[in-house]
Order: structure tokens, then C-alpha cells, then sequence
């Protein structure tokens, strides 16, 4: 590589002309020192850090092991299926660069899959991943609902540290498409990042292990990103149910409504629309590209994961109800005890975000967050009428009014129409 390339374009031409990984591999290693001449300021920095002092290690056969240990071939091997990501969106500009992820926080990284790519008719194939903690009661019918997809091509069940049944009954279900693992309570983020480590799938579906994938949710998702070559993600629409399964949103009554496409960051950045990881599909690439979830972050995390996925790759609706989202004792306790300060720090990482701020409309950033401060707000008014919390309520609203007179109406109605499951 010529000093001063790209270090994305200079992949590339690496992908294309290894003709095997372990190729990628010795290629990448012999080639080193030319990518410290290179204008990748990352990545002079890392090979610094972890240099050891002495003679240049790659001169020297013995010191293979070394070079191994040293410099991590993953992130080069991440690096070129970045690359094949922007090839494959077919656009004119680079959405995901070498030097995005280089600058993502070590420990924010979602390293490559430790399986290869599945070998599957289709060139869509899905994991679906599902982070499970004391979900006995739900676990064996999300399950039922996610296997009855013929488009799943995986389904990996991470275990939070369960002390009831839920293993037992993940375990006696025989599908050549399960897979069972561990997470020891680490948390709802690291379960589904070390999910989506291990997912083979072209697209990742993160699914809660209390709720229901509709019938046909995950072909009506893949025929929309059939439709949308560009898109980093692909999402429908969801409705509400009881402990018991019962229906009971009324959220049909919406199904004229389109949301956002293309584009969405700024929108996105003013309020989540995409309140389950149950309706949508993200290209697993992308998602590993920007560094998964944020395990730092209690609350949405998700809304977090999405801006950055928006910062590199357009994203596209599917006008359909894809989920059954489950209201029950445990989940609407956890909420109804949460207020609008518990979501702040969510929306402080968002725009303290590089790459997400790097993205945004210059002199957008307050505006903006003063409009996502509105949205969690109103969140909380809409759930604490859906539990009867009404003073609670009225005293959402009046924070909403503090911020905006003009957003009151609008909020109003909003969790209004939440007592009636829309």
C-alpha cells in the first residue's frame, strides 16, 4: 500500500485478492509497517501502545506468536467486511470507514463472529438472539413463535444468570437451529452483544424472551430490505399483550401510519421510534461495526444502538404488526417504578457521541436534545397511565411544559390515548 492510501480502499484490494481468510491473515502481517506510513492515525497509535520494546517483531519467524498476540488480526479481518458492507449498500460514499471503528472505545467493541457466516440457501439468513433471565413462564412460547419462522436461520438463547426453569425448558426443545449459552448476569446488553458475537446470520433480531414474533414477522422484514439494498436496518410495528397472551393495544388501529425511512438520525435523535429490538432486523455487520450495545447505559441502551446505526446506514420501514410486545407483573413493575431521569443518561450519550454528533445537521444538537428530553418525558407520563399512576402522570406533563408549551398539546394527547393501548 502506497503511504498515505486508504486504509479501507487498501482492504478492499486485500479481500479481492486473498483467495482464503488464512490469506487475509499473512497478507495483513507482511504488509504491517507499510500501514504505519499510512494517514490511519488510529492505528499508529494502537500499533504503539502494544509494540514491545526491542527489535521490530516482524522481522523475526520466532516472534510469529508474538505478532499474533500483539496486533489483533480480528480488527483487520472486521476492517475488510466493513468494507464489503459498503460495497454491498451500493453507495457512492464510504458509511463505514476504518477510521469510525478504530475510534470506537476498546471496550465498546463488538468483536468479529467466532463462527463463520452461515451456509444457508438464502442469501438472507437471520440469527435470532435472545437474552434470557428468569423467563419460565414465557421462555418455551417466544420460542415457538421465533421457531415457526422458515426464514430464521439461528435462534441463540443467552442465559442472564436464571434461577428458575428457564434453562431446563430452552435445553429440552430439540431444533438443530438452537443454541444455548451462558452470560453469568452480566446484563440485558452484554447478553445480546455476546449473542451477536456468535451469530452466523447475515441480520440480527434482538427478541425479548417474554415476547411473540407475529406470524410472517420475519419474511415481511427481509421482503422490505429486499426493497432496500442501502439499509443498515429494517423495522415494522408492534402491538400489546397481556400475561396470558391476550391482546390487548389497540395499535392496528394505526396501521395507515408510515414512520421514518432513509435518513433518520436526526429524527431518531429526537425520540426513539423503535422501542423493541423485537420489530426490527440490523445488519449484523453494521451492528458489529459500531460497537453493539453499550453495556454502561441501564436504560435505553437500544435507542442509543440505533443513532449510531443510523450515523452510518439508512434505515427502512415495514407498514406491519411483527411483534406481540407482553405487559406482565415483573416488566410492568421495573417500568412503573422508573421516572424521567433514569433515561437522562442515555440521552447525555447520545450527544456526547463522536460519531453520532459528527452526523448531525451543524446547530441541530440542542434542539434536539431538548426534543428527545420531551419524548422520554412523555414516555413516562403514556406508561404511568397504562398503570393507573394518574397524579404521576399530570406530573410528567407539567415537565413536559416546562420545557415546551408548544410540545404540551401533543404530549397530552399522546398519554391520553395510552390508557386505550395506542
Amino acid at each position: 500500500m502506497k503511504p498515505g492510501g486508504s486504509l479501507t480502499s487498501y482492504l478492499i484490494a486485500v479481500n479481492r485478492s486473498s483467495t482464503s481468510a488464512q490469506a487475509l491473515h499473512v497478507h495483513a502481517l507482511s504488509h504491517l509497517p507499510y500501514f504505519l506510513q499510512a494517514r490511519c492515525r488510529p492505528l499508529k497509535v494502537i500499533w504503539r501502545k502494544q509494540q514491545p520494546r526491542g527489535p521490530c517483531p516482524h522481522r523475526s519467524a520466532g516472534n510469529a506468536s508474538i505478532i499474533r498476540r500483539e496486533i489483533s488480526i480480528v480488527r483487520f479481518i472486521q476492517l475488510a467486511r466493513c468494507a464489503a458492507v459498503n460495497r454491498s449498500l451500493k453507495t457512492g460514499r464510504s458509511l463505514i470507514t476504518a477510521e469510525d471503528i478504530l475510534e470506537l472505545p476498546a471496550s465498546a467493541r463488538v468483536a468479529t463472529p467466532v463462527r463463520p457466516p452461515l451456509q444457508v440457501g438464502s442469501t438472507h439468513s437471520v440469527s435470532v438472539v435472545i437474552p434470557a433471565k428468569n423467563v419460565a413462564a414465557y421462555i418455551g412460547e417466544t420460542l415457538a413463535s421465533a421457531l415457526a419462522q422458515s426464514e430464521v436461520s439461528e435462534i441463540i438463547v443467552v442465559d442472564d444468570g436464571s434461577t428458575d426453569e428457564t434453562v431446563a425448558i430452552v435445553g429440552a426443545i430439540r431444533d438443530p437451529r438452537l443454541y444455548l449459552m451462558s452470560n453469568d448476569s452480566a446484563g440485558v446488553s452484554a447478553a445480546r452483544n455476546l449473542g451477536a458475537r456468535h451469530a452466523g446470520g447475515e441480520w440480527l433480531l434482538f427478541l425479548d424472551a417474554d415476547d411473540r414474533l407475529r406470524p410472517g414477522a420475519v419474511a415481511a422484514l427481509l421482503a422490505t430490505a429486499r426493497e432496500a439494498p442501502r439499509a443498515v436496518l429494517v423495522y415494522g410495528d408492534y402491538n400489546t399483550i397481556d400475561s396470558e397472551g391476550r391482546q390487548i393495544g389497540r395499535r392496528d388501529l394505526l396501521k395507515g401510519r408510515r414512520k421514518p425511512s432513509g435518513d433518520v438520525l436526526a429524527r431518531l435523535a429526537s425520540g426513539n421510534f423503535i422501542v423493541n429490538g423485537g420489530i426490527a432486523l440490523a445488519r449484523a455487520e453494521a451492528f458489529r461495526a459500531i460497537g453493539g450495545f453499550d453495556t454502561s447505559l441501564r436504560y435505553c441502551e437500544d435507542w442509543h444502538c440505533w443513532c449510531r446505526l443510523a450515523a452510518i446506514g439508512e434505515f427502512e420501514f415495514a407498514p406491519k404488526l411483527l411483534l406481540d410486545y407482553r405487559l406482565h407483573t415483573a416488566n410492568t413493575m421495573n417500568a412503573a417504578v422508573r421516572t424521567p431521569k433514569d433515561f437522562f443518561p442515555a440521552i447525555a450519550r447520545v450527544f456526547d457521541d463522536g460519531l453520532i454528533m459528527a452526523r448531525l445537521p451543524a446547530g441541530t444538537a440542542a434542539g434536539l436534545r431538548r426534543a428527545a428530553e420531551i419524548h422520554l418525558v412523555t414516555y413516562s407520563a403514556m406508561q404511568a397511565v397504562r398503570f393507573g399512576r394518574y397524579r404521576q402522570a399530570i406530573g410528567y406533563l407539567w415537565m413536559v411544559a416546562q420545557r415546551s408549551l408548544r410540545a404540551l398539546p401533543r404530549a397530552t394527547a399522546r398519554t391520553a390515548l395510552a390508557r386505550f393501548g395506542i
